[in-house]
């Protein structure tokens, strides 16, 4: 079991289909560790170059393939439906879809806020910021009643949030995490938890094209995810909740608590609310 610590677990990944994607790699590190995975994504044909692998790792079963846009709520509900029906639970759901536009993937980004279109940023924020609530709304009320679950929340560097050009992706990946934060602490004492998890830098993904000043083989690869993302879906991590975990300060090597202070720190930064007056008991 040590070996396996999800064995028994279902999981949602949304965003899973790009064969280099931080989702699939994901997705590998669940199924490696006893999980049956219901892979999301818009793009089929990913989810079916991707899977194969995946399959090869653990058997014919191990995961649903669905067609599912993140943005829609309907299309959220469907898709957490239909795992329940498949794969016989829900226990954890990591929200990994998110979006570049092509404007900002391609300057990397040095459009301002005032050239980027209405749509660049409605379609951003609909992906990155909308679709994390759908799909933890559609999914939380089974975990509930289960008294078990692990959201988890894939973000983005601070730096990130306000970097100039990122004017559509940075806010709205600064908006799931503080939903993430407020899911913690709405989730207390449920046996539900939510946390944040952070690659901590760039990684080679299809989000960082060719030619834009970045070397490939200098990036992080994706499955630099998958122990972290392994061990927040896991019973070991009951007590971790509300908290920020950068991925690639997980060191295995350390003992657990040291490895959670210091890969951790809490999510969207709760020491800033000290500067404000809370009119509310």
């Amino acid at each position: 079991m040590k070996n396996k610590p999800l064995i028994g677990k279902v999981a949602i990944v949304t965003g899973a289909g790009s064969p280099t994607g931080l989702g699939r790699a994901m997705t590998l590190g669940l199924v490696r560790a006893g999980a049956r995975v219901a892979m999301l994504d818009i793009n089929e044909t990913w989810l079916e170059q991707s899977a194969k692998d995946i399959r090869k790792a653990g058997g014919d079963d191990c995961v649903l393939l669905q067609h599912c846009d993140v943005s829609d709520p309907e299309s959220a509900q469907e898709a957490v439906s239909r795992t329940i029906a498949g794969l016989g639970g829900l226990h954890i759901l990591i929200n990994n879809a998110g979006i570049l536009k092509t404007s900002e993937r391609q300057t990397y980004a040095r459009t301002n806020f005032w050239d980027i279109t209405p749509e660049t940023w409605s379609d951003t924020m609909a992906v990155n910021g909308n679709g994390p609530f759908h799909m933890a709304q559609a999914s939380v009320s089974h975990m509930l009643s289960q008294k078990w679950g692990r959201v988890i929340g894939v973000t983005t560097s601070v730096d990130t949030m306000y970097r100039e050009g990122m004017s559509a992706y940075g806010p709205s990946k600064a908006c799931h995490e503080a939903f993430v934060a407020l899911m913690a602490r709405e989730l207390e004492n449920t046996g539900v938890t939510a946390n944040v998890l952070i690659p901590g830098g760039t990684v080679d993904t299809n989000m960082i094209p060719s030619g834009i000043g970045h070397e490939k083989t200098t990036l992080m690869q994706p499955e630099v995810m998958q122990a972290p993302a392994v061990w927040l879906a896991s019973e070991e991590s009951k007590s971790t909740n509300g908290q920020r975990f950068i991925a690639y300060n997980w060191d295995k090597s350390l003992p657990i608590e040291q490895r959670l202070k210091k890969a951790g720190s809490p999510a969207a930064w709760p020491q800033l609310g000290s500067q404000s007056i809370n009119p509310w008991p």
